[in-house]
């Protein structure tokens, strides 16, 4: 039986997600990488010095909850669950159709409440301390987010999520935090920087260095740079620290 503390990262095939998992991994971890692409979460766990990949859909409770049941079943432990899959969409908030906004909804925020219940159940059940972290947003804490309207809500969800579920689940020693990137170089915002500058009638690369411009410690963020403070909120050295929701973007919002 393993013994290093396991940690399961969603939304880990790519990006962000990738980063933790490579991070937690450094750091010690047995990770599972859970993604909706299989395939992407093996070429994840091939660099991993320890792990395995995790088909997850998020918006399956029932998926989540065997899947939970089903790690601790082989593993006798789940110490770190970060919640990281996310999706987004840009365009003008009168062109939102109910249906994107119901699939923002699902990824972003109900994704995250099926995961953060079931990864709980099981570490009040293993009778063992936990941490769960959520990746919110910068657009968790502003609605300064052009055409992001409904991706700005199901964010601000996470926000109040995770303060929730830090209360509820104090008494059972379960720490839980969220990280609020911003500007972040990942395949999503490549997505992101080709939709807003066609809304905006501009080209990628000058959207680029708006976004640049924004930031004031002038660049934009590396997946990195999130993965290690979701190292740090899963590391004893944040030990006291629950309910918060970590900016991580360069100072581009400041609160």
């Amino acid at each position: 039986m393993n013994h290093q503390p396991l940690a399961v990262v969603t939304g880990a095939g790519s990006g962000i997600g990738a980063a933790i998992a490579t991070e937690l991994a450094r750091r010690g971890h047995y990770v599972i990488v859970a993604d909706i692409n299989l395939g992407a979460a093996e070429t994840v766990v091939t660099s991993l010095a320890a792990g395995e990949a995790l088909r997850l859909d998020v918006t399956n409770p029932v998926a989540v909850e065997e899947a939970v049941q089903a790690i601790v079943t082989t593993h006798a432990r789940l110490d770190v669950w970060v919640s990281n899959a996310g999706i987004s969409k840009m365009q003008r908030f009168l062109d939102i159709s109910p249906s994107d906004l119901a699939r923002n909804f699902e990824v972003n925020t109900y994704g995250v409440f099926y995961c953060g219940q079931s990864a709980a159940r099981a570490m009040i059940a293993l009778g063992r301390p936990g941490i769960i972290v959520n990746t919110a947003s910068m657009a968790a804490k502003q609605g300064k987010a052009p055409f992001l309207a409904d991706y700005v809500a199901s964010k601000f969800a996470v926000l109040g999520l995770t303060q929730a579920m830090a209360l509820e689940l104090a008494p059972h020693q379960i720490r839980v935090n969220s990280v609020c990137p911003g500007f972040v170089a990942t395949p999503m915002q490549t997505r992101e920087l080709a939709w807003e500058a066609a809304l905006r009638g501009t080209t990628p690369e000058d959207v680029k260095q708006g976004w640049i411009n924004d930031t004031p410690l002038a660049r934009l963020q590396t997946p990195e740079d999130v993965a290690k403070v979701v190292a740090f909120l899963a590391s004893d050295d944040a030990a006291f620290l629950t309910g918060e929701s970590i900016s991580v973007n360069g100072g581009a919002f400041m609160d």
